[in-house]
């Protein structure tokens, strides 16, 4: 891998720590949904984020045990996966023999991915790269790989959620404590997560090619289940959206 910056590194760390025990906890739902969004696992086929994805070449940033690229591969698109983790593509390449598909998978941060500028159709991740990296590094990566009239989506944490966790308490709650202003960069001991406001999010895709097509708040059904319980609970997420994706198109 090309050199990382300091909080690529801290997370590359905190990966190749907790793999094993992230797909212990969380394998069994992320194999039944495969292609779905989100802690909720809310099924591409009921939100059309990433259309037809047939002979398109698609690159997933943060792709951990890429079983989005697997099924991808498997609607026949052309998927390469992407994380700074060894462990977790040690893990994807064992899904990948299971599954009976091959396509690249690269080791890198997705602040600087070694790979052709126009060489994707589709960039994307599901609570991967773009929550882990710098949004101000990754989404002039993605402009830069992508091909014109190239989707770029992604789902993350919404500000609201960010702006309503209460730090001394460890979970989120129906107050605002923190300014939604200064709401970018979030650091504990083991990792650093990115978020922006919704009016910066606009400013940085439109300084970078970028029309927006849709930003879609995720609402989990009634009766969802999830395997994240540490990330909010089911009366908070169908009251307030706490995950949401932007979908934007290079022009």
């Amino acid at each position: 891998m090309e050199s990382l910056t300091d909080h690529a590194r801290k997370n590359a760390e905190r990966w190749e720590k907790q793999s094993d025990d992230y797909e212990a906890r969380h394998s069994t739902q992320l194999a039944e949904n495969s292609m779905a969004w989100g802690c909720w696992s809310i099924p591409e086929a009921q939100l059309h984020v990433l259309g037809n994805v047939e002979g398109k070449d698609v690159l997933e940033l943060g792709c951990g045990a890429a079983r989005w690229s697997i099924a991808l591969a498997k609607h026949g698109a052309c998927p390469v996966g992407l994380d700074v983790s060894a462990r977790q593509l040690e893990h994807a390449r064992k899904n990948m023999r299971d599954a009976g598909v091959d396509f690249p998978l690269v080791r890198s941060s997705a602040e600087s991915v070694p790979l052709s500028d126009a060489s994707f159709d589709i960039v994307f991740c599901d609570h991967g790269a773009m929550t882990f990296c710098d949004p101000l590094r990754t989404v002039p990566e993605a402009s830069r790989l992508l091909r014109q009239n190239g989707l770029l989506a992604f789902s993350a944490a919404t500000a609201l959620l960010n702006v309503c966790w209460n730090e001394s308490a460890d979970r989120v709650d129906d107050r605002l404590h923190a300014n939604y202003f200064e709401q970018r960069r979030f650091e504990d001991a083991d990792t650093v997560n990115f978020s922006l406001p919704h009016g910066e999010w606009i400013a940085l895709f439109r300084k970078n090619g970028f029309v927006i097509e849709d930003l879609i708040e995720l609402r989990p059904p009634e009766n969802a289940t999830t395997t994240y319980t540490d990330y909010v609970p089911l009366e908070w997420a169908r009251a307030w959206p706490a995950e949401q994706i932007w979908r934007v198109r290079k022009l």
